[in-house]
């Protein structure tokens, strides 16, 4: 199942940078499978890659959102 977006503004830094790495991790190994045609659930790369974006984007706004806010201290 896809991860939701309020279930990871809720994490903290370290762990969203865990959950990425899990991700990519089980999105490499999912493009081996896809190549040696093993893959049982080829819908799984699309929600992968998804996640990865999901996680991605709400690091950037964090991100963002601490020069902003550094910028007006």
């Amino acid at each position: 199942m896809g991860t939701r977006t309020e279930d990871l503004r809720v994490k903290s830094d370290d762990e969203l940078s865990t959950e990425l790495a899990d991700l990519k991790r089980e999105q490499f190994n999912l493009r081996f499978q896809a190549a040696t045609n093993q893959i049982e659930r080829p819908a799984r790369i699309k929600e992968v890659r998804r996640d990865i974006a999901r996680i991605k984007t709400l690091q950037n706004e964090r991100a963002k959102s601490a020069d902003t806010a550094a910028a007006k201290a």
